[in-house]
């Protein structure tokens, strides 16, 4: 039988309108509604509790699988995707400085400070899930296992590791999936209750500037990647809608990934090894919608709170340095801000209210900054695939949990043979040294 659903996106969407109308009217009725926001903000708690513990285990379950199917051209490969990441972020920050430059001055007395948010009440009930490790760490520790499984041609691991992927698979198809429009729902509500929403206009030319900013890049990235491989980028991106609504529920790559692996894995022209491999790796390392979003906004906060515009060089050595942040910044919301924060007070300049201030405002799109990352990590896989076409890289198939376990089973239906052998052996030594006693 078959069984009857509301599509991912409009359930996505429909968390984000409800959410956000329950938001405004706890707002406005703050007395009324105290036990209500506390109900909300325990289940918005303990949902992103769950999402996040299954981060590290989606990214070990398949970049590691991912690594092993590439063979000997896995550290070429990461190598090109650590670059691709890289010179994305890069100039996509390059492109929201000449944009800075030339429109800043002219909207800098639009702009004002946002109000007080009002805080949200305490949880009625917590459940703190902690990671079985950072994201970061889960990072490396895929990279150099799945490389250590290459170079040793460990078998038995890489059979083991493809199960892993399945099971991981099932976790976030029928635990993380089916609770995403709640978890965005609840978002919603806190940013409606907070004030947030309802500072939006306050900042919406310069929110617009910048949400022209990240489709005029993705633009950019998919054409440039399509005309590399050879490949129609519209095969790609026609796909990530449930992705891109995601990423603005969630704000968070890494809460996103889930969904988006299942976009790019419905796109004819991406080889199906490098979604597993790339998806993960740029959901935590490719930032630029992120890196655009904060090059633009701190040079309006300069012009309001310093009345200048950071100087060129300047701003070449903090786009520089920037980079390097977003490919080490976690995944989380707001994760590049505030491993920027150095270079924000360092190399611009900023006292504490301009930092406060960067906070703020980026708090205010960074749901959308997001989106253009994880919609933009299916350039990046394009440009690998092609890539990996151009160099005569061999796909690797991927192997069911079938084929996983009777690999599995090979082996060990060779150990259990070559036990009966040395037990027939052990056996015929026996009888002969009876015999010889005899």
């Amino acid at each position: 039988m078959k069984k009857n659903s509301l599509p991912l996106p409009f359930k996505l969407l429909l968390g984000i309108v409800i959410g956000a109308i329950l938001g405004l009217f706890c707002r406005s009725n703050v007395a009324g509604t105290a036990g209500l926001m506390q109900l909300f903000v325990c289940l918005h708690g303990l949902m992103g509790q769950f999402i996040m513990f299954c981060v590290p285990l989606i990214v070990l379950g398949f970049i590691m699988p991912s690594i092993t199917r590439l063979g000997d051209n896995a550290g070429r490969l990461l190598g090109v995707a650590l670059l691709l990441a890289y010179a994305s972020s890069v100039l996509a920050a390059t492109m929201s400085t000449i944009i800075g430059y030339a429109v800043v001055p002219a909207i800098k007395d639009l702009i004002a400070r946002p109000e007080k948010a009002t805080e949200l009440p305490t949880a009625i009930f917590q459940l703190p899930i902690p990671q079985i490790m950072p994201v970061i760490t889960a990072l490396f520790l895929s990279i150099t296992m799945g490389l250590a499984v290459v170079w040793t041609k460990a078998h038995t691991w890489k059979a083991m590791l493809l199960e892993f992927q399945a099971m991981v698979l099932s976790i976030v198809e029928k635990c993380v999936i089916p609770i995403l429009p709640f978890y965005i729902g609840t978002t919603f509500v806190n940013l409606g209750y907070e004030g947030t929403l309802s500072q939006f206009p306050v900042f919406i030319i310069a929110i617009l500037i910048v949400l022209i900013g990240h489709f005029i890049w993705m633009a950019l990235l998919y054409g440039i990647a399509g005309a590399y491989s050879k490949k129609n980028p519209v095969e790609v991106f026609k796909y990530y809608g449930p992705a891109y609504i995601t990423a603005v529920g969630t704000m968070s790559s890494a809460a996103t990934l889930s969904v988006a692996l299942e976009c790019a894995r419905k796109s004819k022209v991406l080889r199906k090894d490098l979604v597993n491999f790339g998806i993960p790796l740029f959901a935590n390392i490719h930032l630029c919608g992120s890196v655009l979003t904060e090059t633009f906004f701190v040079m309006i906060i300069s012009q309001i709170l310093y009345d200048k515009l950071p100087e060129l060089m300047t701003m070449i050595l903090f786009i520089i340095l920037l980079g390097i942040f977003a490919i080490g910044a976690p995944g989380v919301p707001g994760g590049t801000v505030v491993a920027s924060l150095g270079l924000v007070t360092g190399i611009l300049g900023f006292d504490e209210t301009g930092a406060a201030l960067v906070l703020a405002i980026f708090a205010l799109q960074d749901s959308f900054g997001t989106a253009c990352n994880v919609t933009s990590d299916g350039a990046l896989t394009l440009f690998l695939t092609g890539y990996a076409e151009k160099h005569n890289i061999v796909e690797m198939i991927e192997r069911k949990v079938e084929d996983a376990t009777n690999l599995a089973e090979s082996y060990a239906v060779k150990a259990g043979s070559v036990a009966v052998k040395t037990t027939k052996k052990v056996a015929g030594a026996v009888k002969k040294a009876v015999k010889r006693k005899k």
